[in-house]
């Protein structure tokens, strides 16, 4: 295998919104809010014409766009989440999917996006690179 560059951005957003989860024992399963923090990554192999891999301004506003459907909202009303418990884990999953489907082109991925739920405690959900290469890719 030759070693082929690769690059990659990250942007940070937040939101802020209530839950509870499910089928849990312990203090979360009661109502409760947090305002998460979200970081997408991207990679891609090739930049553009302007020397970029992706225009920061496009990812923030198409990052902004998808979390305003769940800011200052009850995650558990949505849709995905009355199938998937409203955990961080989900959440990133989430994010990750609705991303992918909007950005994800023949050059550029998301390789994964992170929701952190505290100052200390974060969760992330990424594919490995060979699910990527066969699927996440437009």
């Amino acid at each position: 295998m030759t070693n082929q560059p690769l690059y990659e951005v990250m942007i940070i957003s937040d939101f802020a919104a209530a839950h509870n989860l499910r089928n849990f024992r312990g203090k979360c399963e009661n109502l409760h809010g947090h305002n998460w923090n979200i970081e997408v990554v991207l990679r891609g192999r090739r930049l553009n014409e302007s020397g970029i891999l992706v225009d920061f301004a496009e990812v923030k506003q198409t990052t902004r766009d998808l979390l305003a459907e769940l800011d200052h909202s009850y995650l558990n009303d949505l849709p995905f989440f009355k199938d998937h418990n409203p955990s961080s884990e989900n959440i990133a999953r989430f994010l990750f999917e609705r991303l992918a489907e909007k950005i994800a082109g023949n050059n550029l991925w998301v390789h994964r996006v992170t929701a952190w739920e505290s100052n200390d405690a974060c969760a992330t959900f990424m594919y490995d690179d060979g699910f990527r290469a066969e699927t996440n890719r437009a």
